[in-house]
């Protein structure tokens, strides 16, 4: 993909109120495919459902995605420049409890296998991201950890057996 995904200017929040505004995010999201929920400051976003390694509970997260030069979405475990990764990450990092993960998109759902970025493909994903939104750049300077990117690959469609928020999935991806 060469076109821009620069996004629109944001206020970042305090960092202590990301997971509440995740999880109201997450409850809009599942109740509507509009545009206004899922598309905020110029960002498509996913719902990434894993499973807690510790507590064996389902948990959703809403994040932006960023898609990579061959169309698929990444992920960004930020946590806006926090020192310890967010526990998204965390789970879908423990292949014994999220050997896949399931994705909620604007118009579908599909499970993937995580890629978690390492070497040159990370280098090279992290230039293109940073170049379309210079405030990754920004939180790498507050934390001393790598903050982690995750490809999320289509290993195959969600099917309408496997709700989502009390609801039926669609197959398929849906092209955002």
């Amino acid at each position: 993909m060469s076109h821009s995904q620069a996004n629109e200017a944001f206020r970042e929040p305090p960092r202590d109120k990301i997971p509440d505004i995740s999880r109201a995010h997450v409850a809009a999201l599942e109740v509507s495919d509009e545009d206004d929920v899922w598309i905020l400051k110029g960002m498509h976003h996913v719902v990434l459902r894993t499973i807690g390694r510790r507590s064996g509970k389902e948990h959703k997260v809403a994040l932006p995605f960023w898609r990579d030069p061959t169309g698929h979405r990444v992920v960004v475990a930020s946590f806006a420049g926090a020192p310890r990764d967010p526990a998204w990450f965390l789970n879908l990092s423990d292949p014994a409890s999220n050997p896949e993960v399931l994705v909620r998109t604007q118009r579908g759902s599909y499970w993937s296998e995580p890629q978690i970025l390492g070497g040159e493909d990370y280098a090279a994903t992290w230039a293109g991201l940073v170049a379309d939104r210079p405030y990754y750049d920004d939180y790498r300077t507050r934390t001393e950890r790598t903050i982690p990117l995750v490809r999320l690959v289509e290993s195959r469609p969600a099917t309408t057996s496997a709700p989502i928020g009390g609801q039926a999935i669609s197959a398929g991806q849906d092209g955002s």
